[in-house]
């Protein structure tokens, strides 16, 4: 069980690294219009990790009938798109994958509320969550069950910078 919930923390924060990552090469393109507002409690993205993407992208794309966008700056993520608006990615994964790999971000009013709750009901917040996303669409987290199953938390509002001391 510890031994999951290490890598539960190590796959999360892997990916939140590479949606950071591309999230910071994508926001040297034109300005992106914000996600849609699916509403707190619902779905706002997702990601898909898989030791195939070529695989995986001819499976998704047909299975679904999705379109997939390359994301700049990497041959390793593609955005999924559906009646023109991305909703997740599928990347290839670095080594073999678990349970725990890919991750659904579900949309929250207030991201630092949310987080507190989250650990007032048993969960855990790894370091270095929450942040801001680098294009300025909103920010992230991750949060842990408490059985170590990552969730990712999505909202629209940036967080506010740091008070100056």
């Amino acid at each position: 069980m510890r031994h999951a919930r290490r890598f539960a923390m190590r796959t999360a924060l892997g990916t939140c690294a590479a949606l950071a990552l591309a999230a910071g090469l994508l926001a040297a393109d034109p300005p992106r219009p914000m996600p849609q507002d699916v509403g707190p409690g619902r779905i706002a993205w997702f990601d898909l990790t898989t030791t195939n993407l070529a695989q995986s992208k001819a499976f998704y794309a047909r299975l679904f009938d999705w379109s997939l966008e390359p994301v700049p700056g990497t041959d390793q993520a593609v955005e999924i798109v559906v009646r023109g608006q991305p909703i997740g990615t599928i990347r290839g994964a670095e080594g073999a994958i678990s349970a725990f790999n890919g991750v659904v971000y579900v949309q929250v009013a207030d991201i630092l509320a949310s987080c507190a709750k989250a650990k007032e009901l048993g969960g855990k917040v790894p370091p270095g969550f929450p942040f801001n996303l680098p294009d300025g669409r909103g920010a992230i987290a991750i949060v842990l069950d408490p059985s170590g199953h990552p969730l990712g938390l999505y909202s629209r509002t940036k967080l506010a910078p740091p008070a100056a001391k």
